[in-house]
């Protein structure tokens, strides 16, 4: 019987040790769990503070810049048509009225016969004759065009400069008409409808009236294709100077590359 005491008194030191022994590694685990989480913190026990955004390295280095350049604006238009510097395509009646059919408000003219001179004041009588003399008119040129009974002749004349140009138009008279190439004789005994005006260093006019030689009056279908063909007549010489103004514009361009 002592024997049997002796040896369960052993099994139950063991039993101890063994449980005794899990306890101690039970708090020896929550030690360094403790030890761990207080790693992350500060002496005072706070949450150590992570770096802001500008203590991080920035791993961007310095981006490339790229110079714009914007091209040129365009040249105007106009200065083409002052400037006879810049004013230097080729000028004639043909160039500046070369489509034989045109079309003005709805209604439709055939051009006729054209003429260029530099004698300016032969193709003019009274006033507008000593007004092209005396500002030094270098060419002009004239066209006749034809439409429902009624014809008008336009004439263009070249300056040097705008003043001129404008003188010129203000004391203007009359064009001489331009007949043949199938249009009778006109505006020499009948009374015609006249104008005149002027833009850059070119001044123009139109003398207009009825094919069959009636008088035209104040307000008639005359007057309509005298005005009518002055239009036409801006709107050519404008042109002028836009298509010399884009061709310059692109040689810059390709210029500067």
């Amino acid at each position: 019987m002592a024997s049997d005491a002796e040896a369960s008194r052993a099994r139950k030191r063991r039993m101890l040790f063994i449980g005794g022994g899990g306890v101690a590694a039970v708090a020896l685990a929550a030690v360094i769990a403790v030890a761990v989480v207080a790693q992350g913190r500060d002496d005072d026990g706070s949450q150590g503070a992570l770096p802001t955004p500008e203590e991080l390295p920035s791993s961007q280095g310095p981006k490339p810049t790229f110079e714009s350049k914007a091209p040129p604006p365009p040249p105007n238009p106009t200065d083409f048509i002052t400037d006879p510097e810049k004013d230097t395509a080729p000028l004639s009646a043909k160039r500046l009225f070369s489509t034989s059919e045109v079309s003005v408000n709805g209604r439709t003219y055939l051009r006729r016969g054209t003429a260029n001179t530099t004698t300016c004041e032969n193709a003019a009588g009274g006033g507008l004759s000593t007004a092209l003399e005396s500002n030094a008119c270098k060419q002009l040129h004239r066209a006749t065009f034809i439409g429902g009974g009624r014809v008008v002749t336009v004439g263009v004349a070249l300056f040097d400069t705008r003043a001129q140009a404008r003188s010129t138009a203000g004391e203007a008279q009359q064009i001489s008409p331009l007949d043949g190439s199938g249009v009778s004789e006109f505006c020499k005994t009948s009374a015609c409808h006249v104008s005149a005006n002027s833009v850059g260093r070119y001044a123009y006019f139109t003398v207009a009236g009825y094919e069959n030689g009636k008088d035209a009056k104040k307000g008639d279908t005359a007057q309509t294709t005298g005005r009518d063909l002055a239009k036409y007549t801006f709107e050519q010489i404008h042109q002028r100077g836009e298509d010399q103004a884009d061709k310059a514009y692109a040689e810059q361009l390709e210029q500067d590359g």
